[in-house]
């Protein structure tokens, strides 16, 4: 069934392509953030681009910061539960993922102008805080029955490739793309006339094809903040502030096949894959606040693209199962094998798009106040690019062109609505919000707007306040495990929603 004087691996790109793993599913994971901030923020949907005076206002517009009266200091833990149903190949499927996690923690120092001082700068304050602004612990899986035609297995038995595609492995065997595990894995064969792949005839499957998958998420961006916020007159808040984001990222997938022909050789395959993305970045913001009268604020805000620097890390393997065991020649024969890519890292830079943010709010007396804020971005700015300041980068550069071009054709520029109010009972608040957050996609097949309703209550009291609030979401996408040249591959639909419980305790000095 194989030639062993060879391993082979197939310089292609595929689901286990070595070279580069970078597509425009990451720019959008990356680019696509969440509004976060402590209980109070988040309780009124994110929209605080006019409020101000909360630790909120680091990530939303620094200028808020000028409105601080006193020196503050909160903590924000936060719980998630995550759930999910997926159907495609068959009865729908439910999986579920909970996080516990630190929403904010911060603290404002604020220096206020005694009221006698005649100076028009009437106070100024210094901010650090951090905040979670992406939350990827999702889990979803499916499994039922496709035709063979439309297999992982149809997968290995097209011909991408030409004979002078396929080198050679060292002596290791270890395999670099999906096709050079197929291969290692004794799925397929090579002709050594023309150096194509096929699949043997000893493992020929007809009838319904048994899939499984289960893909489990983890990780979060989260980002350190730094910023000031002045008060000029009462009139006019200006702020700038600085952001160094972490990213964490790890996706883990565990694909099965089977069938029931027992007339085969065929048993089984399993297809684990391993995926880690660590890195930093940087963005910079500004903004302002002006009191229109004692009721009405506008507020507007600029932030630069993030500058970030990633590491991917990812390796995959492959395990066939043969019932009866298949003739190797020779009198051999084998159950089965397990080969596996070797553990690869990767280097490189990503730019996500700038935003610009406007919003207002109205103070109803003693009573509470409204706000609302629009946020645009154009996704289809984000843009890779190569990284040759360590040994994992690629020697010549790599361009990228194929990558950046396919986020220009697949994205497009947004708007995000955030609403929301705090209503003011002696010590206590409620608050309410909204969120919609626009779909990215040039197509308009399936809208991938993501849904935000939000609420809170709150307790002021002297120098202490706590604050809680719960967020709850929805996000539905489609998800295929493999691609095929005839496009008839599976198409899994993922509806997700998430419940997002915040707890905020906090001090004024």
């Amino acid at each position: 069934m194989k030639n062993k004087q060879y391993w082979l691996g197939l310089a292609l790109m595929g689901w286990a392509s070595h070279a580069f793993a970078q597509t425009e599913d990451d720019a959008l994971r990356y680019s696509r953030l969440q509004f976060g901030g402590p209980a109070r923020t988040q309780a009124i949907g994110g929209s605080s681009v006019a409020v101000g005076a909360d630790l909120g206002s680091l990530i939303t517009n620094p200028a808020g910061l000028g409105l601080y009266q006193k020196s503050e200091i909160s903590f924000s833990p936060g719980y998630s539960i995550t759930s999910s149903s997926s159907t495609g190949t068959g009865s729908k499927t439910d999986a579920s993922r909970n996080n516990l996690h630190v929403a904010s923690f911060g603290a404002a120092f604020t220096n206020r102008k005694p009221d006698n001082d005649d100076s028009d700068w009437r106070s100024g304050t210094f901010a650090v805080g951090i905040n979670r602004v992406n939350n990827f612990n999702t889990s979803f899986r499916y499994a039922g029955s496709v035709d063979d035609q439309r297999s992982l297995f149809q997968r290995f038995r097209e011909q991408r490739v030409d004979s002078t595609q396929i080198y050679k492995e060292d002596d290791n065997q270890s395999y670099e793309t999906l096709d050079g595990l197929a291969y290692g894995a004794l799925l397929t064969n090579v002709d050594p006339r023309t150096g194509r792949t096929y699949t043997p005839t000893l493992l020929e499957r007809q009838g319904a094809i048994n899939q499984s998958e289960t893909v489990i998420t983890k990780g979060a961006q989260t980002q350190y903040d730094f910023g000031y916020g002045a008060n000029y007159r009462d009139k006019l808040y200006l702020g700038i502030g600085l952001g160094i984001i972490n990213t964490r990222y790890n996706e883990s997938r565990n694909y099965q096949e089977s069938d029931n022909d027992v007339t085969n050789y065929f048993g089984s395959l399993s297809l684990v894959d391993q995926y880690q993305t660590r890195g930093t970045g940087f963005n910079l913001r500004v903004g302002a606040i002006y009191r229109v009268t004692d009721m009405v604020r506008l507020g507007a805000s600029v932030q630069t693209p993030t500058f970030m620097r990633l590491t991917d890390d990812y390796s995959t393997t492959l395990t066939s199962n043969y019932s009866p065991a298949v003739p190797l020649g020779g009198g051999q024969t084998t159950t089965g094998a397990t080969v596996n890519t070797q553990p690869s890292s990767y280097t490189y830079q990503l730019t996500t798009p700038f935003r610009a943010s406007g919003g207002v709010a109205v103070t109803i007396g003693k009573y509470g106040f409204l706000s609302g804020d629009v946020e645009y971005l154009n996704y289809s700015q984000a843009k890779f690019s190569d990284d040759n300041s360590d040994n994992f980068s690629s020697t010549p550069a790599y361009g990228y062109d194929v990558e950046n071009q396919a986020i220009k054709s697949l994205y497009r520029s947004t708007v995000n609505f955030r609403v929301g109010g705090e209503a003011r009972l002696d010590v206590f608040r409620l608050r309410l919000g909204y969120a919609r957050y626009g779909d990215p996609f040039q197509s308009s097949d399936f809208d991938r707007t993501q849904n935000y309703i939000t609420g809170g209550v709150g307790l002021r009291q002297n120098n202490f306040f706590l604050d809680l609030t719960g967020v709850y979401n929805t996000n539905d996408r489609f998800y295929s495990p493999y691609t095929l040249n005839s496009g008839a591959q599976p198409v899994i639909a993922v509806n997700t929603n998430r419940f997002t419980t915040t707890a905020t305790v906090g001090f004024t000095f």
